[in-house]
């Protein structure tokens, strides 16, 4: 049922080890940073977890030099009367840039846990694994893919597998870029767990992007989010919540 993807995902939480040069320095090795932001719609791999309501979200990356890390993103959600409101999500994790390769691209490997404290029959854990390509068209962009697994999808003891690629670039030195992300989704057993009756499903996000010169890591983002699920007899909230819509977001990094 369609309905239930709304009460299983939640966003892939931006992780990654903090190096040294990107963070203050901390004793031992360790550094510090986060991010705070407020959205009119946060979407799980283009899927509504808030019914197409506002959300803030925050989380925090603590690394150490040896490129493994611990990191802590929490939500508000809403799926409906009676579902949880908050979504808390630690994960760990390693990254470590190859040196090796003459792109030297940026491995991070983890798990990630998806968290709802009033509702723990709805957590599950998932592995993912990402590469990161810096420079990878153009100056100053960013190309990222990620492969996630897990055996507990929505915590209904079925596989998933979810791939993944997007892409930034900065417009010039004007302050503005474009984003674009394209991604899969399947489970395994589908009397389980099913997209509106289907075991898979493509979604993708297309937009701009803003960064303030006069406030050092503030971004704003207005992108197109949306699926490709068939919501033939879905209610209208259903369908709104999976279809093509407009999110626009605030986020100050730390």
């Amino acid at each position: 049922m369609l309905k239930k993807i709304f009460a299983a995902a939640a966003l892939t939480a931006a992780s990654g080890a903090v190096f040294a040069e990107e963070a203050p320095a901390l004793p031992f090795g360790l550094s510090f940073s986060g991010s705070a932001a407020v959205t009119t719609d946060y979407r799980f791999r283009g899927v509504t977890q808030t019914q197409n309501d506002p959300a803030l979200q925050g989380g925090f990356t603590l690394g150490h030099a040896s490129g493994l890390y611990f990191g802590l993103w929490g939500s508000n959600v809403n799926f409906g009367s009676g579902t949880p409101s908050l979504e808390l999500d630690p994960s760990i994790g390693y990254a470590v840039k190859l040196e090796s390769f003459s792109s030297k691209p940026v491995l991070d490997v983890g798990v990630l846990y998806y968290n709802y404290p009033s509702a723990n029959d709805l957590n599950w854990a998932e592995l993912y694994g990402k590469l990161t390509f810096a420079n990878a068209i153009a100056e100053g962009d960013s190309l990222l893919t990620n492969l996630n697994y897990t055996n507990d999808y929505g915590g209904v003891s079925t596989d998933s597998w979810n791939v993944n690629v997007g892409y930034s670039v900065p417009f010039g030195s004007s302050g503005f870029g474009g984003v674009a992300n394209v991604g899969y989704t399947a489970v395994d057993d589908e009397t389980k767990y099913s997209f509106n009756g289907d075991d898979n499903y493509v979604d993708w996000k297309i937009g701009l992007t803003y960064g303030f010169k006069s406030v050092p890591g503030a971004t704003a983002e207005l992108a197109a989010v949306g699926t490709n699920m068939d919501t033939d007899g879905a209610y209208e909230p259903t369908s709104r919540g999976v279809e093509t819509g407009a999110v626009f977001t605030l986020t100050k990094t730390f």
